[in-house]
């Protein structure tokens, strides 16, 4: 009994994930054909570590279907983290205008580091926009500058989930 249960769990799991492997043109039929564009943005280039480091987006697709923000940050001598995901609400899958954060709280002393962050939006069809990019710099002394004024929503599209580390010595292979 147990190994039919296991059989047929095996092979829900199975259908289930092969659902989402369908052929672009299918989702497309469903969807739309039309691929989110990121017509502005902004992300203060100097930020003091500690603080949530606030990227500013401007977004559409005409078929309302934009699903997630995705982001990657690199990172010198870390490499590349895994993605971010950030689900965009209901209410903003045609339109978008707000803001991501990246949260350096818990991360420690971050002076020194610098990241590059590049951001997609993903639509519900697999089509993906344009990347932007956004370098950042981390020093005690600097200040997030704000977005320029009266270009983006004040609205938080929610975080971004990847958790900053900074190289220390121990880190490093030991190569003597």
């Amino acid at each position: 009994m147990e190994r039919k249960f296991f059989i047929g769990f095996l092979l829900l799991f199975f259908l289930t994930a092969c659902a989402g492997l369908e052929p672009i043109e299918v989702r497309e039929q469903t969807y739309g054909k039309e691929v989110p564009v990121i017509s502005q943005s902004f992300a203060s280039s100097k930020i003091s570590w500690g603080q949530a480091w606030k990227v500013y987006l401007m977004a559409s697709d005409p078929d309302g279907d934009m699903k997630n923000i995705v982001c990657t940050i690199d990172q010198p001598g870390t490499g590349t983290y895994p993605v971010g995901i950030t689900r965009i609400k209901e209410e903003d899958r045609r339109e978008l205008s707000g803001y991501v954060y990246l949260s350096t709280i818990g991360s420690g002393n971050l002076d020194w580091v610098t990241i590059t962050l590049h951001v997609q939006i993903e639509d519900k069809a697999g089509h993906y926009s344009k990347p932007v990019s956004f370098p950042l710099s981390f020093d005690s002394r600097y200040r997030q500058e704000p977005p320029p004024e009266g270009v983006f929503k004040e609205k938080n599209l929610g975080p971004i989930m990847i958790q900053l580390r900074k190289i220390t010595d121990g880190d490093r292979p030991d190569f003597d």
